[in-house]
């Protein structure tokens, strides 16, 4: 029987479009000097941990973060284009309340998160789930009895919590996704995602962000 796999994942430092509220998606915005700082405070609260590899977004935001993690651990570091952020299509770049104004019902399906609703050029939670569960059991099952980090973004954390969790894509978000918060998974071959841990922020000043929406 294969052993299972150990995972760290986190969720990028902070940028400025995080702080005006504006939606990233594939858009690649760099880290602001808020997730310069968490990226190395995350780095030291994981200094001395055995990490096997590290594997993130090849969005520049996830890849500073990472990078500043793969400098203290000596692990290896992988871009995997696969964990980037949910695709927003033609509303990356607004914030949530110009779709409210200019897309009413799009703005409600999102907010409902309905699975089946994309923005034109984006991609519906339906695919998101899909690609992210894919990809974490093929890189899980690379490293069996092995510690991995898994650097990505908002939306990829909330789904691997729903995917650890088993909550349903329409259940309302009850738990946070602070930028540079560790959240700790276990992968089972047989068993796929359980949750071990999630939004430890205490590495952190008081100053992490949830992700809105």
């Amino acid at each position: 029987m294969q052993e299972p796999t150990r995972i760290i994942a986190i969720r990028h430092g902070e940028t400025d479009w995080n702080v005006q509220g504006r939606i990233q998606g594939h858009q690649d915005v760099g880290l602001n000097a808020t997730g310069l700082r968490q990226a190395h405070q995350l780095a030291q609260a994981l200094r001395g941990q055995a990490v096997d590899c590290i594997y993130s977004s090849d969005l520049q935001r996830a890849l500073q973060t990472a990078q500043a993690l793969a400098q203290t651990s000596g692990a290896p570091l992988v871009a995997e284009p696969r964990l980037r952020e949910r695709s927003f299509g033609q509303y990356e770049g607004l914030r949530f309340v110009q779709v409210q104004t200019q897309a009413p019902e799009h703005a409600r399906r999102w907010r409902e998160r309905d699975p089946h609703y994309a923005p034109e050029g984006g991609e519906n939670l339906i695919a998101l789930r899909e690609r992210i569960a894919a990809t974490v059991d093929e890189l899980a099952a690379r490293h069996a009895d092995q510690q991995i980090v898994l650097v990505a973004h908002g939306g990829v954390m909330d789904m691997l919590y729903r995917l650890a969790t088993r909550q349903h894509l329409q259940a309302a978000r009850t738990w946070q996704l602070p930028n540079a918060a560790l959240n700790r998974l276990l992968w089972n071959p047989d068993t796929g995602l359980s949750l071990v841990g999630w939004a430890d922020t205490g590495h952190l000043a008081a100053d992490s962000r949830d992700e809105q929406h």
